[in-house]
């Protein structure tokens, strides 16, 4: 039997233990959300935007807990979803590979099981996290497996409120734009799904030939023998760099403003089942604590990504080196920092993301309602922060508030689970560790939203269900049978 064949094999036997799992547990539930039409329209229960791991693992938890009518749409073509082909750049996850990740508390669908019915045991013992792209592979065969309802290639352009309390979408598919009608909107939309990629001020009147974010789409093999500057010293400069040099780069300039790399994950160390579900419960400035902490200490990027630089002779580590100005001399840059002006040909900004929702056509008719933490909270003296500041102030099921009450009653339909709901949820929405929990709160808030909003009809279901459990031939009536005396 080839590799090939007994990786088939082994997935088909695993496939045959998920299915009979799910049998077990009754799993998915009935379906029992009542069908809606509007104007002779089909409305959809749940749409959620982005098919990334967020998206169908809370696609698979709605499938779950008997929400049929949901859809995922997704601008990417199908298996280019999220950032592992696209922009993530690393050889393997940063998490350890024994996260369970999105599989819903159901061993058989976890990527250990995945990888284990292709390798075998022993081959998993020896692997250190899993690589990037097998990783896009086990997302592949976890949208198959749960047969999820994900429609690719469709952008969507506007959301409006629409008619009855609905929520309209201007949807793109094929060339055509057209609309669809949906009780709620999930936006599983990724670590720029408020926004898009941050980058400083001094890279407006410079030609986008001469830089990049690390999220761009990069050809890193135009770089061969150029020097390129990398900018940060979280994860993805570090991979960026990484990658560069080993498409061929002449020289590797990584600035870094911190006069050391950060090397202690705060977060991740006090990670438990108390922080996933007590961090929401938390009263506002401790939150606030425990993110500014967080931020300000920033997370170290992983040893391997920073080897992946240092085995390069041509590679240069600069601390405290924050760049204070960037210009076009002839036909490159020079970068200046407190240490020095350096020559380079292309600079690649590692600088993380920012909410904004200019950004975000889409969201252009809710942006002005939408209630951000620095609306209604003071950050603590000394605890300044721009990210959290502009962070969403979220409901208990994701929801955005309104700034103004009842000024935009629509918005508590839209629902964010993406990296900014960090601040009202903890890490629930952007990272491996805790996407099934997330899931899981999110969608048995639209469940009870959805009873709650059609309970007539349940009501009506109730008093008009008149199917017997007993049948009158169960027993005898002793005094029907005895003459009255």
């Amino acid at each position: 039997m080839t590799v090939s064949a007994a990786s088939a094999t082994g997935l088909a036997a695993l496939e045959a233990r998920l299915k009979q799992d799910l049998a077990w547990l009754e799993l998915p539930s009935k379906s029992w959300v009542p069908r809606r039409v509007v104007d002779g329209q089909d409305v959809v229960d749940v749409v959620i935007i982005g098919a990334g791991m967020a998206g169908l693992v809370t696609s698979g938890m709605l499938k779950r807990l008997g929400v049929d009518n949901h859809l995922v749409l997704d601008r990417a073509p199908a298996g280019r979803e999220g950032p592992w082909v696209t922009f993530a750049r690393m050889r393997t996850l940063r998490s350890p590979k024994e996260l369970t990740g999105p599989a819903m508390g159901l061993p058989a669908l976890t990527f250990r099981a995945f990888y284990e019915a292709q390798h075998g045991e022993a081959a998993w013992k020896a692997l250190d996290r899993a690589p990037r792209t097998m990783w896009m592979d086990y997302l592949i065969w976890y949208r198959k497996v749960l047969d999820l309802p994900v429609r690719n290639e469709v952008s969507v352009e506007h959301i409006h409120a629409g008619p009855d309390g609905l929520l309209a979408l201007d949807i793109r598919e094929g060339g055509r734009t057209r609309q669809l009608l949906a009780r709620h909107v999930v936006l599983a939309t990724g670590r720029d799904g408020l926004g898009g990629p941050y980058v400083p001020p001094m890279t407006d009147n410079i030609d986008t030939r001469f830089w990049a974010h690390s999220a761009d789409d990069i050809d890193f093999a135009r770089l061969r023998g150029q020097r390129v500057a990398v900018v940060g010293a979280g994860a993805s400069a570090m991979d960026n760099a990484a990658t560069a040099l080993e498409a061929g780069a002449a020289r590797l300039d990584l600035f870094i403003r911190r006069p050391d790399i950060p090397r202690v994950n705060k977060f991740t160390g006090i990670g438990s089942q108390g922080v996933v579900h007590g961090f929401a419960g938390l009263p506002d400035e401790w939150k606030w604590r425990f993110l500014d902490h967080t931020l300000k200490a920033q997370t170290p990027p992983p040893r391997p990504s920073v080897l992946r630089i240092s085995a390069h002779a041509q590679a240069h580590f600069h601390l405290a080196s924050p760049v204070t100005d960037l210009a076009v001399e002839g036909d490159h840059l020079v970068v200046t920092t407190p240490k020095g002006r350096y020559a380079t040909d292309f600079i690649i900004f590692g600088t993380g993301f920012k909410v904004d929702f200019g950004l975000r056509p889409e969201l252009a008719e809710f942006a002005p309602h939408i209630r951000l933490w620095s609306d209604r909270f003071a950050a603590p003296e000394g605890m300044a922060n721009a990210e959290l500041e502009s962070s969403p102030d979220l409901g208990d099921s994701f929801e955005f508030l309104e700034k103004v009450p009842g000024a935009c009653p629509a918005l508590s339909r839209l629902h964010c689970f993406n990296y900014p709901a960090t601040m009202s949820h903890g890490k629930l929405s952007g990272d491996i560790p805790a996407i099934s929990e997330g899931a899981d709160r999110l969608a048995r808030g639209l469940v009870r939203r959805l009873f709650v909003e059609d309970r007539e009809r349940h009501f009506e279901n109730l008093k008009a269900f008149a199917t017997p459990e007993i049948l009158g031939d169960e027993w005898t009536d002793a005094d029907a049978t005895q003459p009255i005396k």
